[in-house]
């Protein structure tokens, strides 16, 4: 009986270009800790520290895919590097978001040009999240957004704002003025000509500094606030001091009355005195700078739960479309299956060092004879979700039914590859139900180059 064939090649990266990164070396796509990937539809994205390679993976002998190398304008002083990369995929529009080191969300397009750069706060950012939910019939609310993690702080970026950006620098790029605005805007512009993106920020930090975190969706105001108009988040971070802890976080950026009057007085106090320092002193005249950005004050965070369990430590987080699942892998090679609405572990595995994790939604058995038409378009019910685990000490991945069902399969793994899934696609909640597209999670060996799909069905 031959051997069941668990994934589908669909293309390859291999290219000369990539030996910049590493490429030629055995185990070069896992060993450098500096390597980021994104993967979209037909595209991926690898980063190290100072360059993004963007490319479109080939099919056959076809090597000419597009590829495009963009180089970020860095710190030297600061050492500044890229931290972080994601895909920002909206209806007709693609372009490549980048987290820096210094904490600057940069946006690029697939030109290689700077759309916008903002500082979301002074440090480290660790990782972008993309994510959504639509309104259905089990969800009462929308919610699409770009969640950025920070080392004891999280912010959030909502869809709508990022797209009516993109769209209106899309529409200027192709104007015949376009090419005017574009010499009289400085190359060393801090901020971009379009202004700020509004954004949330939040400190978690209360157990400690988190290694990974998500916004995991809305949900309801406390119990005093039931007529409250603002609309409150629920959060899981995890990290050395608490491997597991949540927050509700609210949109109202409300102080202490201590706060807000120092808010107040500080600086028209500092403001006095630079004023009565000119008229003493009366300094030269000096050519303005342009102010520094300064980072957003922090909205509230009220701590819900955490669990602490020395020397236990959390590493990676992974969230299920719908944000009521999160896979966390551990320091002692443990995943925590957690239910981030009842804030629960319903779920164990254990011996999964080094372990990744990542959803996807496969195809149910079904006995009807509809369903085994070559015409039936498979709808979100046809679909199970499941946990891809890859452990790579032991070369495999797993796929284990949710929340409490059976291992599915096991796939063998190529030492030096990578399980990676697409980006979330904003777009309209309008879709039909026969044009549902499932979660899906894809083989990237570095070695060959080649990269692969999991087969919906495990039949």
């Amino acid at each position: 009986m031959p051997p069941r064939i668990h994934t589908t090649e669909v293309g390859s990266i291999a290219s000369d270009d990539l030996t910049e990164l590493g490429a030629g070396k055995e185990g070069w796509l896992v060993e450098n800790p500096n390597l980021i990937c994104a993967l979209d539809t037909h595209s991926l994205a690898i980063a190290n520290r100072s360059v993004v390679l963007v490319l479109e993976w080939s099919n056959g002998d076809d090597q000419s895919g597009n590829r495009v190398k963009i180089r970020p304008t860095m710190n030297p002083i600061e050492a500044e590097y890229i931290s972080a990369i994601e895909w920002l995929v909206f209806d007709d529009i693609r372009v490549l978001a980048l987290g820096t080191s210094c904490g600057y969300l940069l946006i690029y397009s697939l030109g290689g040009d700077l759309i916008h750069k903002q500082i979301v706060y002074p440090v480290k950012i660790l990782k972008l999240r993309v994510r959504g939910t639509k309104r259905d019939l089990t969800e009462d609310a929308s919610s699409e957004e770009v969640c950025v993690v920070l080392p004891g702080a999280i912010a959030r970026f909502d869809g709508a704002d990022i797209q009516s950006m993109l769209r209106r620098w899309f529409e200027e790029t192709h104007t015949k003025f376009w090419e005017q605005m574009s010499t009289n805007r400085g190359a060393d512009d801090s901020e971009n000509s379009f202004g700020r993106l509004p954004y949330q920020l939040w400190n978690v930090s209360k157990y400690g500094s988190c290694a990974d975190a998500a916004i995991t969706g809305i949900m309801p105001p406390p119990l005093m606030e039931l007529q409250s108009s603002q609309r409150y988040y629920c959060a899981v971070s995890i990290g050395d001091d608490a491997v597991i802890s949540a927050f509700r976080l609210s949109e109202d950026r409300s102080r202490s009355l201590v706060g807000a009057i120092l808010s107040k007085v500080v600086p028209v106090t500092f403001s006095t005195i630079a004023s009565l320092s000119k008229m003493i002193w009366r300094s030269e005249r000096t050519p303005p700078k342009r102010p520094e950005p300064k980072p957003q004050p922090f909205a509230r965070a009220t701590p819900l739960t955490c669990l602490k369990d020395n020397p236990r430590k959390g590493e990676k987080l992974t969230l299920s479309p719908s944000g009521t699942l999160a896979a966390i892998t551990d320091s002692l090679g443990r995943i925590l299956l957690l239910d981030t609405q009842a804030l629960v572990v319903v779920r164990l595995w254990k011996g999964y060092r080094d372990a990744s994790c990542l959803f996807v939604e496969m195809l149910v058995k079904r006995d009807n004879s509809a369903s085994n038409s070559a015409y039936y378009e498979y709808e979100k019910s046809d679909y199970c979700l499941c946990l891809a685990i890859q452990a790579p000490r032991k070369g495999i991945v797993e796929v284990w039914q949710m929340r409490t069902g059976p291992r599915l399969m096991t796939i063998p793994c190529a030492k030096g590859s990578r399980i990676l899934q697409p980006t979330y696609r904003f777009g309209s909640s309008t879709l039909s139900t026969t044009s549902y597209i499932p979660l899906e999670v894809f083989f990237l060996n570095g070695d060959s180059g080649q990269l692969s799909v999991l087969n919906r069905s495990f039949n």
